[in-house]
C-alpha cells in the first residue's frame, strides 16, 4: 500500500489528547476548524480543506499560510460533510491507515455519518479508526486482535449491517463462539479483555468494534 497513516483533524471535539496521536511520517489533514487546530499547536497540516464557513477570514489567511495545500469548496453546492471530503481524499492515496479525530462532538448527526464512513474504508481493505478521548472506534468484517488498555475498559459490539454472524471472541470475559446479532440488539454492550490479548472475528456482515472508558 501507500504512505502509511493519514490522521484526519476535523471539526468536533478536539483536544491536546489528540495531538498525542501524531507520530513521525504521518501525513495530516485538517477539514474546516481541525486545520485551524493544527496550525495553532504548530503542526503544518499536508492538506487542509473544507468550506472553512467555521473560520473567520483572518483565520482562514493562517490555515492557508501554514498548510502545504489548501482546498476550499463552496458551502452551498458541495455535496459532503467537510469530513466526508477529507476521507474521500484521504482513501485515494491508499494509505495503510485513516485515523478520524474530532469526528465525534456534539452534533450526533455528524457523529454517526462520520461512524458510517468507516465502511467506505472496509470496502477498499484500508485499516480506519475513529478515536477521542474515551473511544476507538473501529469497523471489522473478519477478524481483529485487540490489546488491553487502561484507557480503554470496555469492548462494545454493535451490528453496522442488519445482521452479523459468526461471532467469535476469544480472551473476554463474556466469549461468544459463532453467534449472532441483529441490528437494534444490545447484547454486545461492554465486554472486558481478561488477557492482554483479544481476538474478535465473524464470519458475515459488518461490525462495529468500540474501546471505551468512562
Amino acid at each position: 500500500m501507500g504512505n502509511n497513516r493519514i490522521l484526519i483533524f476535523t471539526g468536533g471535539r478536539l483536544g491536546e489528547w489528540a495531538l498525542e496521536h501524531i507520530q513521525e511520517g504521518d501525513t495530516l489533514y485538517g477539514a474546516d476548524s481541525g486545520a485551524l487546530f493544527l496550525v495553532k499547536h504548530g503542526f503544518r497540516p499536508d492538506l487542509s480543506l473544507g468550506d472553512f464557513d467555521s473560520v473567520t477570514g483572518e483565520q482562514l489567511a493562517a490555515i492557508r499560510q501554514a498548510s502545504t495545500e489548501t482546498y476550499d469548496c463552496d458551502p452551498v453546492d458541495k455535496d459532503y460533510t467537510d469530513t466526508e471530503l477529507a476521507f474521500r481524499q484521504a482513501l485515494g492515496q491508499q494509505p495503510d491507515e485513516i485515523v478520524l479525530l474530532g469526528a465525534l462532538g456534539t452534533r450526533f448527526d455528524h457523529s454517526l455519518a462520520n461512524v458510517h464512513l468507516l465502511r467506505s474504508a472496509i470496502e477498499q481493505g484500508i485499516a480506519a479508526l475513529i478515536m477521542d478521548e474515551h473511544n476507538t472506534i473501529r469497523l471489522i468484517d473478519g477478524m481483529v486482535e485487540l490489546e488491553r488498555s487502561p484507557h480503554r475498559s470496555y469492548v462494545s459490539l454493535l451490528p453496522l449491517s442488519t445482521q452479523v454472524t459468526g461471532i467469535t471472541l476469544v480472551g473476554f470475559q463474556y466469549p461468544l463462539t459463532d453467534a449472532s446479532l441483529e441490528i437494534g440488539q444490545s447484547l454486545g454492550i461492554s465486554n472486558v479483555l481478561l488477557h492482554d490479548r483479544g481476538t474478535i472475528s465473524i464470519r458475515d456482515g459488518l461490525l462495529l468494534v468500540i474501546e471505551s472508558r468512562d
